[in-house]
C-alpha cells in the first residue's frame, strides 16, 4: 500500500507544469546521493533534470521498467549545452573517442570541473595512466605533488604528450633562472639547444638522479659512443667517473663558460681534486711509489718555471681525464719506473713536443744543448742501456724553482729527494746530484772525463784528475 501512493505521489509531480525535478528526483527514497555532492552540474543544482534525460515511460519508478533515457548519446548530450571544443592535433583519448563521462561526472563530483580529485592529481589521473611512472625514487616536482596540469593540458593540445607549450620552452617556464644564465653561456651542450629536455630526463620520475632516464655514465654514453668503447676498458681509470656524480663531476651537462663543457676552467677544476693532500694514487703508480699523489695546488704555487702545458693550463695535454692505458692516466706512453733505457715508442708522452732526435744519436751539434762538446749527454743518461733513467730523474713535470724545469728538491727516489744542484753557464753548465759527484760539461770546450796518468812522485806539479762518468752519469730531460 506504502508504495503503491508513493508512486502515486511521484506520478503526480511528475505530471504537473513548471514541477522542480531535482525536489522529486532527491526526495528520499529515489536519488538522495545527488544532495550529498560537493560541486553539482548546473542542470542538476537548478532542479532541470530534463536538461539531459527525457520521460519515455508514464509509470516511474517501476520495477524493471527504464522510464528515463538521455537525449542524446556521448559527446552529443554534452554539446546540447557546451560549445563544442576546439580540437588540437593531439587530442585526449576520451576526448576523441566523445567519451567525457571517463573523467567528468554527470551530476557532480567531489572536485570542480565535475571532476573527482583534489589537489593532487595523480590518484585521478593514475585511474588510466601506469602510476608507476610517477612513483620512481627520483620526482620531478609537479609529479611528486600531482599537479599533471601544470604541464598537460586536459583536452588537446598542438604539442606531443597534451603539453601546454613546446617541451623546451615549457621546462623554461619554470626553470627561468636556469633560462637567463644559458641566455648568456658561451657554450651551451647541443642536445640543449636543439632537443627537448626529455632526450635526457624524464619528466615525472626516474630511478636515477636528477630525473635522467639512464644514470651516467650510460645516459651519456648514448651519444658519446667512443666513450662506451673507451671508459669501461682502460686500465688507469680516472675514479670520478665510477663515482654518483660520474660525468657530472667535471662537466656541466647543459652549458658552461669553458671548453668541452667543464664546470670550470681546466686546470682549476682539476685542482679542486688534486689540490688536496692524501689523495690516493692509482694502483698502477703504488706499484712503484706506495706514495699518495702530490697536492698539486702546493706543488705549483709560488714556483717560478711552469711546464708549458700547466703554463697554459691544459693538464688534459698530458693526462687523459676520461683514463688510460697508461701510467698516470699519460695521453701516451711513458715508462713507471725510475730506470728505463730509451727504446722507440716508451717515451712518446714527451715527445708529443719534444724532438726525439735528442735520445737517438750518441754524438750530435743539432738536437740538444746538453752536451760536453759533441757528447750528447741526454742520449749517455736515457739511453745507457743498463740504467737508463726516466726524464723526472731530473726533470719536474710540472713546475720548480729553477731552469730547465730541474728543481732543487730534486726528484723522488723511493723515501729520499735527490738533489740535482744544477748549474748553467753561457757554454755549458754543472751538477752535483746524489747520482754521481760534481761534474761540468762545456760545448765549445769539452771537458775530458777520462782519468789521467798518475804524475810521478817527483813532479813539482800535481796533474789534476778527471774520472770518467759512471752509467749513473749526468741529469736528464729537457734540453740543457
Amino acid at each position: 500500500m506504502f508504495r503503491l501512493l508513493f508512486a502515486i505521489t511521484i506520478l503526480l509531480a511528475l505530471s504537473l507544469p513548471g514541477t522542480a525535478l531535482a525536489l522529486t528526483c532527491t526526495i528520499k527514497g529515489c536519488h538522495p546521493f545527488l544532495q550529498d555532492l560537493k560541486n553539482l552540474h548546473a542542470p542538476v543544482k537548478e532542479g532541470k533534470c530534463l536538461s539531459c534525460h527525457v520521460q519515455k515511460e508514464e509509470m516511474h519508478p517501476y520495477p524493471g521498467l527504464k522510464a528515463f533515457e538521455l537525449k542524446a548519446k556521448g559527446v552529443d548530450l554534452c554539446y546540447l549545452c557546451h560549445d563544442k571544443l576546439a580540437m588540437g592535433p593531439v587530442v585526449h583519448g576520451p576526448v576523441r573517442d566523445g567519451d567525457c563521462t571517463a573523467c567528468h561526472r554527470y551530476h557532480g563530483a567531489s572536485g570542480p570541473k565535475l571532476l573527482d580529485m583534489g589537489e593532487d592529481q595523480t590518484a585521478f589521473c593514475t585511474g588510466c595512466h601506469d602510476e608507476g611512472e610517477f612513483r620512481r625514487h627520483y620526482q620531478h616536482g609537479p609529479a611528486a605533488v600531482g599537479d599533471c596540469t601544470s604541464c598537460h593540458t586536459h583536452h588537446s593540445s598542438t604539442e606531443k604528450k597534451l603539453l601546454k607549450e613546446q617541451s623546451r620552452q615549457l621546462c623554461l617556464s619554470c626553470h627561468n633562472d636556469f633560462a637567463q644564465t644559458m641566455a648568456k653561456a658561451p657554450r651551451v651542450h647541443p642536445p640543449v639547444s636543439n632537443d627537448a629536455c626529455t632526450s635526457c630526463h624524464n619528466p615525472h620520475s626516474s630511478a636515477s638522479q636528477f630525473v635522467l632516464k639512464e644514470k651516467m655514465p650510460d645516459l651519456c654514453y648514448g651519444c658519446h659512443s667512443a666513450m662506451a668503447t673507451k671508459v669501461p676498458n682502460v686500465k688507469v681509470p680516472h675514479k670520478p667517473i665510477s663515482q654518483a656524480k660520474s660525468c657530472g663531476s667535471c662537466h656541466s651537462a647543459h652549458f658552461s663558460p669553458a671548453k668541452g663543457l667543464l664546470a670550470v676552467d681546466q686546470k682549476n677544476l682539476c685542482l679542486g681534486c688534486h689540490g688536496q693532500d692524501g689523495l690516493h694514487s692509482s694502483k698502477v703508480f703504488r706499484e712503484y711509489s706506495g706514495l699518495p699523489l702530490v697536492n698539486m695546488k702546493k706543488a705549483l704555487d709560488k714556483k717560478s718555471q711552469l711546464h708549458g702545458p700547466i703554463n697554459d693550463g691544459a693538464c688534459a695535454a698530458c693526462h687523459s681525464p676520461h683514463g688510460s692505458d697508461n701510467f698516470r692516466m699519460l695521453v701516451k706512453s711513458y715508462p713507471a719506473p725510475f730506470y728505463v733505457p730509451y727504446k722507440e715508442g716508451l717515451y712518446d708522452l714527451c715527445f708529443s713536443c719534444h724532438d726525439k732526435s735528442m735520445l737517438k744519436y750518441p754524438d750530435t751539434t743539432l738536437y740538444t744543448n746538453f752536451r760536453n762538446g759533441k757528447q750528447n749527454l741526454h742520449y749517455l743518461h736515457v739511453s745507457d742501456k743498463r740504467k737508463g733513467r726516466t726524464c723526472r730523474a731530473c726533470h719536474d713535470a710540472h713546475a720548480v724553482n729553477g731552469r730547465k724545469l730541474i728543481g732543487a728538491d730534486g726528484a723522488v727516489f723511493g723515501k729520499w729527494k735527490i738533489p740535482t744542484r744544477f748549474k748553467t753557464t753561457a757554454t755549458g753548465g754543472s751538477c752535483a746530484p746524489g747520482c754521481h759527484r760534481q761534474l761540468s760539461y762545456d760545448r765549445e770546450k769539452p771537458v775530458s772525463y777520462t782519468p789521467q796518468k798518475e804524475a810521478p812522485k817527483d813532479a813539482t806539479k800535481e796533474v789534476p784528475q778527471t774520472p770518467p762518468p759512471t752509467s749513473d752519469a749526468a741529469p736528464s730531460g729537457q734540453t740543457k
